[in-house]
């Protein structure tokens, strides 16, 4: 495919997202449609799709039009691109602009519209952000890092930075997670490596890392993952253990953790799966860790689909139903044991707010550590609090 009608593509693509579809199902259905395409034409429409849903509104300004073609020509015009060779109509080129087209679209002023954000959440985006607004959203216009966790019961960062490296995928360490590992090159490739593979390395963002990191697992410890999801933090959890203690992995959505058994195999490690509360040991643990549902603000560069559908009545939502989960969570914890809250929200309503809404109504937990992490060039937004369960006499 030509760079052309790889934009046309493009096009195609998002109007299918503008009419409702999520943007990774309207990335699979184009790519079932379009058998000629080869993966190099495939990713490279992926980048212009996601870049186009990440600046949707910058872009369309620009364009003069929230459509395929309005935003695609607005992220052409942002990159100083030639948009007549795009849109030439030649081949499967676009089809030339037409004088409206061509006269439409202007800079973007306001701020959430010049940074991609829903107007209604300017306010509570200056509430969390102050001074670095403008710096932390613009990050959200462009592509997310890529992360890797080392399982270190399989070898050391430094092995996994060599084999990493022979299969064509460059690292570098992070210098404040000791488990993490920042792709730098290659990041298409970390899947079909021999480190992947023989389960060396799990892709997690670092700013999770970072927050399982707080819960201060460490070997001969009861452990219960309480809104596990994939298992990510599971498995993590699992190799801060160093195989001397015990996870058990729970999620009230129990399909989510279907990949988790094979996952656990490939790391070597062993994660009991409760798939109700009544499979859970009603004598509690030594550290329950709850990654809550939330709005996903410091990982709307991964996946902007959830920007554009919040809204404040999800917001709203989503705090009872934090609340919900830590009341019921914290009946698991042994006395003496710890409680990690834990969100991939920059919003003080999901996560200072809700513990301090927490601690108020539960005395027996004492906050002990915070952390609140902004997204950064190499890492996603992330808090975790560690509240310690000291029995009342």
């Amino acid at each position: 495919m030509t760079p052309a009608a790889r934009h046309a593509a493009a096009i195609t693509v998002l109007d299918d997202v503008l009419s409702g579809s999520p943007t990774e199902r309207a990335l699979t259905r184009w790519a079932r449609a379009s058998r000629f395409a080869g993966s190099k034409d495939r990713a490279a429409v992926r980048d212009i799709v996601f870049n186009g849903v990440r600046r949707m509104r910058s872009a369309a300004a620009l364009g003069g039009g929230r459509t395929g073609r309005g935003i695609v020509l607005g992220l052409l015009r942002a990159a100083g691109e030639d948009v007549d060779a795009i849109f030439s109509g030649q081949g499967h080129a676009p089809a030339p602009l037409r004088p409206e087209e061509a006269s439409a679209g202007q800079t973007p002023l306001r701020r959430p519209e010049r940074l991609d954000y829903p107007d209604w959440m300017d306010p509570l985006l200056e509430k969390a952000l102050g001074s670095d607004l403008e710096r932390i959203t613009a990050l959200d216009q462009q592509r997310a890092p890529v992360g890797l966790r080392v399982n270190l019961a399989r070898g050391s960062r430094e092995a996994a930075v060599q084999s990493l490296s022979r299969h064509g995928v460059e690292t570098e360490p992070d210098p404040d997670v000791a488990t993490a590992l920042r792709v730098t090159s290659g990041a298409r490739a970390v899947a079909q490596s021999e480190a992947y593979q023989a389960g060396l390395v799990e892709i997690q963002d670092i700013g999770s890392q970072a927050g399982v990191a707080v819960a201060a697992a460490h070997p001969g410890q009861r452990v219960l993952d309480f809104c596990a999801g994939g298992g990510g933090k599971a498995l993590a959890l699992s190799d801060a253990l160093g195989g001397l203690g015990d996870v058990t992995a729970h999620d009230a959505q129990a399909q989510r953790m279907r990949d988790l058994p094979a996952r656990a195999r490939r790391a070597d490690v062993k994660i009991t799966v409760a798939p109700t509360l009544g499979a859970l040991d009603a004598h509690g643990y030594d550290l329950v860790f709850v990654d809550a549902p939330c709005s996903g603000s410091g990982t709307w560069r991964r996946g902007p689909d959830a920007k554009w559908g919040f809204t404040q009545e999800r917001l709203t939502h989503l705090i009872a139903l934090q609340r919900d989960i830590l009341s019921q969570a914290q009946g698991f914890v042994q006395p003496g044991g710890v409680l990690v809250y834990a969100t991939c929200s920059i919003l003080p309503q999901e996560n200072s707010e809700q513990v301090a809404a927490f601690t108020a109504a539960h005395k027996a937990f004492q906050l002990r550590n915070v952390l609140d992490l902004k997204p950064s060039p190499h890492a996603d937004g992330f808090f975790a609090a560690r509240l310690e369960h000291t029995p009342l006499h």
